[in-house]
């Protein structure tokens, strides 16, 4: 990232980052750049580009591909728009998502529309927790987000719900084990 910064610098141009604002590897990721990255989490953030300068675009790793991909096809209609198909040769979009996050995401949709009730176990400060919870949240208005089994509510059950369990990448499957067993005895 710092050699990046000081390529594009040079250039006179811009450090953008697909993160949120003060999750720690963002704040680590602006720090290489003396706080100047731009960071964006959505459409409305792209008002803060200057496009007219080399864009190099880099993510918080546990971003969701499709929205660095689509941040980054309306970074490029924009430059297109406003410096033509030349003006892409300054655009550099660097793809840092980690695939342990990203390829689980089409299996996640899947699992949360076969399912009546998805409960998520993941630590509240995982942002691959938040992300992969996002992800089943999407596809199934019923998915509850949960450290442990004293968080599970019984109105969130039906005697004939379908109930799938899952986690972030570094929930032990122990605990998810241990969910079951509670989901099971609050019947």
């Amino acid at each position: 990232m710092k050699h990046a910064f000081d390529k594009i610098k040079g250039n006179e141009g811009q450090v953008v980052i697909y993160g949120k604002k003060g999750h720690a590897e963002v704040v680590g990721l602006s720090g290489q750049t003396n706080e100047e990255a731009m960071i964006v989490m959505e459409e409305n953030d792209l008002e803060k580009i200057d496009y007219s300068k080399p864009i190099s675009l880099f993510s918080q790793t546990t971003k969701s591909t499709r929205g660095f991909y689509d941040l980054k096809s309306k970074i490029e209609e924009r430059i297109k728009a406003i410096r033509g198909e030349e003006g892409l040769a300054q655009f550099d979009a660097n793809d840092s998502i980690c695939r342990q996050v990203s390829n689980r995401e089409p299996q996640l949709r899947k699992f949360a529309k076969e399912h009546d009730v998805i409960v998520f176990v993941s630590g509240k400060k995982s942002s691959n927790g938040k992300a992969l919870f996002n992800v089943c949240r999407q596809e199934n208005e019923r998915s509850y987000f949960i450290e442990n089994e004293d968080e599970l509510k019984s109105d969130w059950f039906r005697t004939k719900d379908t109930v799938g369990i899952c986690g972030a990448t570094s929930t032990p499957m122990w605990l998810m084990e241990n969910i079951e067993q509670h989901i099971i005895n609050l019947n």
